[in-house]
């Protein structure tokens, strides 16, 4: 029974100690539900260890218990064992955790010397007051330090605080047992309401089972307990090692890192066994450092139970980065201060990101604020979500116009009435707008409002219900396009409709006309006096005189009658008639606008015109037709002579068509001289006047047509320069003289002339040139000749060109001086290498003093620039003497010879007979 006593009492303090330690680790309700298990398992511990070493005591006596007194000794053990395991569970101090401890003892004693006397026996009993003393104080002794063990923190203080609490208990009931003095005395009646020994053993097995499945039950919800303790502790664990984006840790109360996962590795590049044991401070730039920002943060949190802040931290390889940081104090439960829990999250790119977002939205918000066009967005309910200020500045800045949540319809009522629009228009105009947005790509609709302004609406539908509209205000574009659609059809200087637009309403009269029977009359202009009214007062004055015209002809124009700028100086005009004296009124007033004088600041000028006149349906059945006639008409009427002052006005007849016609076939057959080998060039002499010598050759172009025959310059260098073909037979004549020039052997030069055509091409400089090379002529044998008509039309490049010529050493000569366009600014912007006097002058220097007074000064004006002068058409002795006695430097003319095929010997005689 001893055995079992110590069994019981061992495995009673056991469940009762780690149920004290179970209480302790919680709180609240909970708490006290395990301290009222540890009571029980104590009370009812140390009571069946009591009764059942009491079954074991012999007092020499028949015994047997009182059922009250028994009872009442288990409740003394429950409640204040009970009361004491709750006093060393809820204080933190180890002071009254040794008080709980203590009463716990008292209560022990209180069992037992209450069931001691629950004993009923025939006998006198007796006690031992000292030994009674030491039991009490021994067992509470035993139990204090059981308890303040019991509560610690140190490895084995369960195990410890178990034996301190049997040891308590065995050594209080052996010395009470010890302080028994027991005196039978046969004369005491025994009876009442008592439990016999047998009833208590009974009693005292149900007990002490009931402490057993107590322990075991203890046992079992601690190991439970521990268990999910020990997987929440693992999986907690496992969960902040899994996070790798956060840096999840611990500090002591110090600031000293306690632990370490694997985001903070991650982030901060130390390894556990690098950092765990160092301060936080670490981790901080040496300037935060220094002033002491580590510690004030931990103060701050543990004053403000949490802190929060966005700062600057440092990684092991030195770097930065920006981090978001929670500091946490955590407490015992009992307040002691356990450490921090700290959460750093790494924000360096959330916070560039946030800072690209935030000037995102700025930059679409300035967008939106300053973009030209307005812009809205309706929900599914067809409600305003959002409108941009351009929006509202469209239509009034009234912002009660359109606000947020406020329904389409209303928008759109609240626009037209400030506009003055009805109800009915507005519903018209609602429904239209709807229709649009109701297609599945939107659509755009113009609007125009009295005010002139002018609105393009786009509606586009989204997925989810409601649509984007974008207002655009389209009327300066709007007034560009009108203004670009006339000036297409316009001519930008005069006003005046161009050929396009001029083509058109011929075309529309003529058809007219075919209705009605009537006839259309074509009237071609041409200024004939313009490019002198250009070149002598400049392009400002002829653009003005072309303007003044226009506007002339415009206004004495009426409703049969129309008028338009072909190009240049060149108009056209359209007269639907029935009688033949309303076209000859109306070529009158055209005659008269064309000649009266014009003042250009003081200057006047009468630039004349010339009219060619074709008649629907008599001289063409169209337009184009009827056109190239006036035409026609217009080049035989500059032919003509004047008549009082006025250039002729021509009426097409058929003749002229075959003139046109012969031209036309003219310049077919000349685009295909070259090939057919029909062109020819010969060569007549130049000579020196005073020594005789031969200076060089013309080289001049002959064409010998199969059918034709010989046909003269004169009359296909025209034709040839209209048709462009002069640039192909130019550049053949070119080539072909300078071949020929590479085979003489007295070393003379070759003169050839350029026309204007040839002058404008763009290739002409590196033609020049490929032309030296191939055949092997020296540039300083090369001479080229203009007339001033050639360089008159862009003078400017036309004297570029020239120069770079010039620069290969090639001599440039202006052919016919005196004649035509012939001036000195021409001499004063070339630096030409000889100057050329027109046959005209010296065929009538025998009977006229004014050309032989115009020689002499050429020669002169030659003398003083330096510049060698020739004389053409030498045709006689007395042309040449009269050469030679004014100084003339060379000459050239049938008097030396005429053309030829083949270049003069210099051993064959030369007529310079005197």
């Amino acid at each position: 029974m001893v055995v079992l006593a110590a069994l019981v009492c061992v495995f009673a303090s056991f469940t009762a100690l780690r149920l004290a330690r179970h209480a302790r680790e919680t709180d609240g309700a909970e708490r006290w539900r395990w301290v009222a298990m540890a009571g029980l398992a104590a009370g009812f511990g140390i009571w069946a260890t009591h009764f059942i070493a009491m079954l074991a005591y012999s007092a020499g006596v028949a015994t047997g218990y009182d059922l009250f007194k028994t009872f009442l000794s288990l409740v003394i053990a429950v409640t204040i064992t009970g009361a004491g395991m709750a006093l060393a569970v809820s204080e933190r101090q180890g002071l009254w955790r040794g008080v709980g401890g203590a009463l716990l003892g008292l209560g022990v004693a209180g069992m037992h010397y209450t069931g001691m006397s629950a004993v009923i026996a025939p006998a006198h009993i007796g006690w031992h007051t000292e030994l009674v003393a030491a039991s009490i104080l021994l067992g509470m002794g035993f139990e204090a330090a059981a308890l303040w063990l019991a509560t610690s923190r140190y490895r084995y203080a369960l195990t410890g605080a178990t034996g301190l609490m049997v040891l308590g208990i065995v050594a209080h009931h052996f010395i009470g047992m010890g302080a028994v003095d027991v005196t039978p005395d046969p004369r005491i009646a025994t009876g009442g309401l008592m439990l016999n020994p047998g009833s208590m053993s009974i009693t005292v097995a149900v007990v002490a089972i009931a402490v057993m499945g107590l322990c075991i039950m203890s046992l079992s919800q601690r190991q439970k307990f521990e268990a999910a303790v020990a997987a929440n502790e693992r999986h907690m664990r496992i969960l902040i090692d899994s996070v790798r984006d956060y840096a999840i840790y611990m500090l002591d109360p110090q600031g000293r890192v306690s632990n370490w996962n694997a985001g903070a590795q991650r982030f901060k590049g130390y390894a556990a066994s690098e950092i765990v044991g160092q301060s936080f401070a670490t981790f901080f730039p040496e300037a935060d450092r220094e002033a002491g920002r580590p510690r004030a943060i931990l103060q701050a949190a543990l004053e403000q139970g949490r802190y929060e802040e966005e700062g600057e931290r440092v990684r092991k390889d030195g770097t930065t980065f920006l981090a978001h940081v929670i500091l946490t104090p955590m407490y015992e439960s009992d307040g002691t201060l356990i450490g921090f829990a700290k959460v750093t999250r790494d924000i360096t790119q959330r916070r560039a990101d946030r800072e690209i977002l935030k000037r995102t939205t700025h930059n679409f918000d300035t967008a939106l604020r300053h973009m030209s066009q307005g812009l809205s967005l309706y929900d599914a309910d067809h409600r305003l979500v959002f409108a941009n200020p351009r929006v509202y500045s469209m239509f009034g800045n009234d912002p009660n116009m359109a606000r947020p949540g406020t329904p389409f319809r209303e928008v759109l009522g609240n626009i037209l009435r400030r506009a003055g629009a009805t109800e009915a228009q507005i519903e018209a105009r609602y429904s239209m707008h709807m229709d649009l947005i109701a297609q599945p790509e939107g659509g755009t609709l113009i609007s125009e409002s009295a005010n002139g302004t002018v609105l393009s609406v786009t509606y586009r539908p989204l997925p989810e219900g409601g649509w984007v509209t974008t207002i655009d205000d389209i009327t300066a574009r709007r007034r560009d396009e009108d203004r670009i659609a006339h000036m297409a059809r316009h001519d930008g200087l005069t006003g005046l409709p161009n050929r396009e637009h001029f083509n058109q309403h011929t075309n529309r009269e003529l058809d007219r006309a075919a209705r009605t029977g009537h006839k259309v009359a074509a009237v071609a202009i041409d200024l004939d006096r313009f490019k002198e009214i250009n070149d002598v007062r400049g392009h400002a004055a002829g653009d003005q005189v072309l303007k003044i015209i226009a506007e002339r002809l415009q206004r004495l124009c009426g409703d049969t009658e129309f008028v338009g700028r072909i190009g240049g100086d060149e108009f056209a005009c359209v007269k639907t008639f029935a009688e033949a004296r309303e076209l000859s009124d109306f070529v009158s007033r055209l005659d008269a606008a064309l000649h009266d004088p014009i003042d250009l600041d003081g200057f006047e000028v009468s630039p004349g015109g010339s009219m060619g006149v074709a008649v629907y349906p008599d001289d063409a059945d169209g337009r184009e037709p009827l056109m190239n006639n006036a035409d026609l008409a217009l080049y035989r009427a500059k032919a003509q002579p004047r008549i009082n002052g006025h250039e002729a006005v021509c009426y097409y007849e058929a003749r002229m068509d075959e003139a046109a016609r012969d031209r036309r076939a003219l310049a077919k057959d000349l685009w295909q001289a070259i090939a057919r080998d029909e062109l020819r060039v010969h060569y007549q002499v130049q000579r020196s006047v005073t020594s005789q010598a031969i200076t060089g050759y013309e080289a001049l172009l002959r064409w010998q047509h199969p059918q034709r025959g010989f046909v003269s310059p004169a009359d296909f260098i025209p034709v040839a320069e209209e048709c462009g073909a002069i640039v192909d037979i130019g550049e053949w004549v070119l080539r072909t003289a300078c071949a020929e020039a590479a085979t003489w052997t007295n070393g003379a030069k070759v003169a050839v002339n350029l026309s204007p055509v040839q002058l404008t091409h763009p290739d002409l400089v590196g033609m020049v040139q490929s032309i030296l090379i191939e055949t092997g002529l020296s540039p300083r044998r090369l001479e080229l000749e203009i007339t001033e008509s050639t360089i008159i039309g862009d003078k400017v490049r036309a004297l570029h060109i020239l120069r770079q010529i010039k620069s290969f050493g090639v001599t440039i000569a202006i052919d016919d001086f005196g004649t035509g366009y012939s001036s000195l600014d021409t001499l004063n912007a070339f630096p030409f290498d000889k100057i050329k006097i027109d046959r005209s002058f010296l065929m009538e220097a025998e009977q006229s003093p004014q050309a032989r007074a115009i020689i002499r000064a050429i020669l002169a004006l030659g003398r003083s620039l330096e510049v060698p002068v020739l004389a053409e058409g030498v045709e006689t002795v007395a042309q040449l003497e009269l050469l030679r006695s004014e100084g003339c430097d060379e000459a050239q003319g049938y008097y030396f010879g005429r053309p030829a095929a083949q270049v003069l010997d210099e051993a064959a005689p030369a007529r310079l007979t005197a």
